[in-house]
């Protein structure tokens, strides 16, 4: 299992980007969408990829960062959710944009995607809440995140405990959920920003 791949873009179409290695061309599929942040032909880039091995092929699926690669992650444990419709939903979403939607249950947002029905969306919603529940055992505290952020209002108080349960929902463990967007707190801040911000500090601390 690769967990990413560095080398220079050697070809790149709508769908596909080739990566150079030592000579060896991967042929990874990766939209427009999410290559063009990487860079151009003959730049040297770093593309997070996941293997899909079947019965009749073995693809490569690559995310311009670890982020969208949780998120895929996540999309292909809901039941009915293959590699390519995850890849698309990744296509079309940025992290913070489909962590915010799961957690107010905005499926408006997910059928936004195209090919992506309303009952499919809501099967993510349903399941993916399910799955933290689970892992958490209860929805994230917010008497947690209050120390470092001072006092809260009720409403920043429920976006806070969303932005924690979405950080987890992506992959982190609750500890670095909470202290993150604790640390990204700022009154009035909406969801969909707060995540954002406590992705970049999640991701820093992990890296660091």
């Amino acid at each position: 299992m690769y967990a990413y791949i560095k080398g220079t873009i050697a070809g790149r179409n709508d769908a596909e980007l080739i990566v150079d290695n030592n000579g060896i061309g991967y042929l990874i599929n990766c939209p427009l969408s999410i290559s063009a942040p990487l860079g151009g032909i003959g730049d040297e880039v770093k593309v997070f990829v996941y293997q899909s091995v079947k019965e009749d092929d073995i693809s490569l699926y690559g995310f311009a960062t670890q982020e969208q690669k949780d998120m895929f992650l996540k999309l292909i444990t809901v039941s009915g959710i293959g590699p390519k419709v995850a890849h698309s939903i990744c296509a079309g979403l940025e992290p913070e944009q489909f962590a915010a939607a799961v957690m107010s249950n905005n499926v408006t947002v997910l059928t936004g995607v195209k090919g992506l029905g309303k009952k499919t969306a809501e099967r993510i919603i349903l399941e993916l809440k399910d799955k933290l529940k689970a892992q958490t055992g209860k929805a994230a505290s917010v008497t947690k995140i209050a120390p470092a952020a001072g006092s809260l209002n009720p409403a920043d108080g429920s976006v806070m405990n969303d932005a924690v349960g979405a950080l987890i929902m992506l992959g982190f463990k609750e500890q670095e959920a909470t202290d993150s967007v604790a640390a990204a707190y700022s009154e009035g801040v909406g969801l969909e920003e707060l995540i954002k911000k406590a992705l970049k500090i999640a991701s820093g601390s992990k890296l660091s």
